[in-house]
C-alpha cells in the first residue's frame, strides 16, 4: 500500500518546516511510512496517524494526525436491522422460508390476511423470536424447523418480534442471473461471469435437493421410531429449502401425521390443507391412513375434504341426482 499525497491530501498540504539538525532523515521517514503500512494493515477500519516533526529544542512540536476510514472494511461490517414486534391471530396469512443461515424468512403475505392487515410485515423481514406454545414466554427462533413447530402449534395470539430487512432475504435462492445479463449487456463486455453463476447456480440446487431428499428419510426413520417433534423439524426444514411439488405434498402429508400422532389437530388439518394444495391427491389413502386417525376425528376435516376430492362431490352430485329423479327405487 502506498502513502501517496493523493491518498492523503493533508500530508501535502501542510507547510514545510525549516530543516535543522534534527530534521527527520530519510531513514527515519522510511521508519515512520513503515509503522504506516503496518497500523493500516492491523486496523482498517480506523487509522491513526502521528508524524513528529521538529527538534527537541522547540517549544512546540509540530504535530500532524491523519485519520482514515477504510470503506472496503466498513462494507464488509455486519448491517443493522431494524426490529419490530407485532401480535396476530391466526390465520396468519404468512408463508415462510429457511435462510441460508438456518433461520426463519417470510417468503409471501396472503393480501387481506391478518398478516397484511398490520401493515408490519415485508416479504424477507426475519423471525427473531416468537410466542412460545403456550404462555407469554417468548422463544428464539433459532432453527427453522424448531420455529414452524412453535408458531403452527401456538395456542391463543402469535408474538412475534421481527428484523425488518426491506426484501433483503439471507435465502437458498439462485444469483440474479438477470442483472449479470443486464450489466454485462450495458457495458458491452459478455464474459464467462454468467456461465460461472450459472454453475453455481446448479450445484446449489442439486446440493439443496439432495439435503432435502436425506431430511426426508431422516425425518421418516424419526417417526417409524415414534419421535414425532423430531421428524417434524426435518419435514419442516425441508418444506422451508424450496421443495418442488411433490417433494412439498410429501413433506405436508408427514407433517399432517406427525401432529395427528401428537394430537395436535388444527395443525395438523392445516398441514394436511397444504398438501392438498401442494397436490396431494391420494384421497383413499388420507381416509384410511391409521396415522392420521386423530385429524379424521376432527370437526373440520370433511369439509377439508370435499373441498378437494372431486370424487366424492361427483359421487354426492350423482346420489342427489338419483334421489331427484327417484333412480334406484324400487
Amino acid at each position: 500500500m502506498s502513502t501517496a499525497p493523493n491518498s492523503y491530501p493533508s500530508l501535502c498540504s501542510s507547510p514545510a518546516l525549516p530543516r535543522t539538525a534534527n530534521s527527520p532523515t530519510k531513514q527515519t521517514l522510511s521508519f515512520v511510512t513503515s509503522q504506516f503500512k503496518q497500523t493500516l494493515h492491523k486496523k482498517p477500519q480506523t487509522l491513526t496517524f502521528s508524524i513528529r516533526l521538529g527538534n527537541s529544542s522547540l517549544e512546540k512540536q509540530s504535530v500532524l494526525i491523519v485519520r482514515a476510514s477504510s470503506e472496503e472494511s466498513a462494507t464488509e461490517e455486519e448491517e443493522k436491522y431494524e426490529e419490530y414486534e407485532v401480535e396476530i391471530e391466526q390465520p396468519y396469512g404468512l408463508r415462510f422460508a429457511k435462510g441460508r443461515d438456518g433461520g426463519t424468512y417470510i417468503d409471501a403475505i396472503a393480501p387481506g390476511g391478518n398478516a397484511d392487515k398490520t401493515k408490519m410485515f415485508t416479504v424477507g423481514d426475519k423471525v427473531v423470536a416468537t410466542s412460545a406454545v403456550f404462555g407469554t414466554e417468548l422463544w428464539p427462533a433459532a432453527e427453522y424447523g424448531r420455529t414452524m413447530y412453535t408458531i403452527r402449534q401456538r395456542i391463543g395470539p402469535l408474538l412475534m418480534k421481527m428484523q425488518k430487512r426491506y426484501g433483503k432475504m439471507d435465502d437458498d435462492t439462485k444469483l440474479t442471473e438477470k442483472e449479470i445479463i443486464r450489466a454485462e449487456r450495458n457495458s458491452g463486455i459478455v464474459s464467462g461471469k454468467l456461465r460461472e453463476i450459472q454453475m453455481q447456480n446448479y450445484l446449489r440446487k442439486k446440493e439443496q435437493k439432495e439435503t432435502r431428499e436425506r431430511e426426508l428419510r431422516e425425518g421418516l426413520q424419526l417417526y417409524k421410531s415414534a419421535k414425532y417433534e423430531e421428524a417434524l423439524e426435518k419435514f419442516e426444514s425441508v418444506l422451508g429449502s424450496q421443495p418442488d411439488y411433490n417433494e412439498a405434498s410429501v413433506a405436508n402429508y408427514n407433517v399432517a401425521c406427525c401432529y395427528s400422532k401428537l394430537n395436535q389437530l388444527q395443525a395438523g388439518l392445516s398441514a394436511l390443507e397444504d398438501a392438498l394444495k401442494a397436490g396431494f391427491e391420494d384421497f383413499k389413502r388420507i381416509r384410511s391412513d391409521p396415522d392420521l386417525e386423530n385429524v379424521r376425528k376432527s370437526e373440520g376435516f370433511e369439509a377439508l375434504m370435499q373441498k378437494f376430492d372431486e370424487s366424492f362431490i361427483n359421487e354426492n352430485a350423482l346420489n342427489a341426482i338419483k334421489s331427484l329423479f327417484g333412480f334406484g327405487k324400487s
